[in-house]
């Protein structure tokens, strides 16, 4: 059994391969111009997206040695995401399953993400935590099956991901910071006193720490103006210390509420060293199974869509050519 997939939620176009559950190629083209702008331009992202997804797709095809013609299914995200991003992923879906006259699936990239830890070995045993943090999302699952998924804590306000990049801003580092902020951090110490925020339940809040942070940095550059030229490493080890303790600590009270003791985290902020040494030694300190995804199945790829697709696939859900791009779709 041959699939396609397709991923085209923001900013990365990318398309892969599998074969009877085995991932044969992922190919991913980034966008490079959304950096001058500190953040993903909408517009731009999509249009990159139709210059990107027929050479993607062509590329993935032939790195896994597959004719089109060899395809079974396609599968595709259908959102959550950028909408104009979300369409041309669709749109190019509809056509190539109908020239092919073979089905589609769809698939929601929060879905994918947790189980792009079925991509290869080792590979948790349900039931299983996952904490999957994003750009855009930051959320605590409860996964039973590859199918049956609920979220049991979410952000009310921004995401992890949010708060790296915002930070960023304000520290003045290159789009996305969260590399950066990693980066530094290791040259650095966790001396500064950012609070954490007090919400009840397994809920996140991120709004309250980028405040934290904004107030002491000015009240901190008023005094000295080099101050965060000065102190640049320990503010990232800092803003990291405490956003990787905000995370742990609601996901350390979901594990003792759900008594589940197989914990993994997915998502483009997976990929944080910090966070992956702190989940490591966290896991031995409370005698937890962890899993982290490879860094290629961390951030937005097909390869996670592919996965997901497949499961779908041996279940026969498909949907027809009257499906749409949904930017709010509901974890499933």
């Amino acid at each position: 059994m041959h699939l396609l997939a397709i991923e085209s939620s923001c900013d990365d176009t990318s398309a892969a391969v599998l074969r009877d559950g085995e991932i044969l190629s992922n190919c991913i083209a980034n966008q490079t111009a959304h950096a001058e702008y500190g953040g993903v331009v909408p517009e731009v992202a999509s249009r990159a997206h139709q210059m990107n997804i027929i050479p993607v797709v062509d590329l993935a095809l032939k790195k896994a040695g597959v004719q089109k013609e060899d395809l079974d299914a396609i599968a595709f995200t259908r959102g959550p995401g950028l909408l104009g991003s979300l369409l041309v992923g669709v749109s190019f879906t509809k056509a190539f399953a109908m020239s092919l006259d073979i089905p589609m699936i769809e698939v929601n990239h929060m879905n994918a993400h947790v189980l792009a830890h079925f991509a290869e070995d080792p590979k948790p045993a349900f039931p299983f935590l996952c904490l999957t943090v994003s750009g855009g999302h930051t959320q605590i699952v409860l996964v039973r099956d590859y199918l049956d998924m609920e979220v049991i804590g979410t952000t009310i306000d921004d995401a992890a991901g949010e708060a790296f990049d915002k930070t960023g801003k304000i520290l003045g580092l290159p789009y996305p910071a969260g590399p950066h902020i990693d980066r530094l951090a290791k040259e650095g110490q966790p001396v500064f006193p950012f609070t954490e925020p007090r919400i009840e339940g397994l809920d996140f809040s991120f709004s309250g720490l980028k405040t934290s942070i904004l107030y002491y940095l000015q009240k901190r550059v008023k005094e000295n103006p080099d101050f965060v030229k000065e102190n640049m490493a320990d503010i990232c080890a800092s803003v990291q210390s405490r956003i990787i303790s905000i995370l742990l600590n609601k996901l350390v009270k979901a594990a003792e509420q759900t008594g589940i003791k197989e914990i993994a985290i997915a998502g483009g902020v997976s990929a944080n060293s910090g966070l992956r040494r702190a989940l490591q030694e966290k896991g031995k300190e409370l005698g937890w199974n962890t899993y982290i995804p490879a860094f290629q199945y961390c951030t937005d790829n097909a390869g996670m869509i592919a996965v997901a697709g497949y499961r779908k696939y041996l279940a026969g859900e498909f949907v027809g050519q009257d499906v749409t791009a949904e930017a709010r779709l509901k974890m499933t």
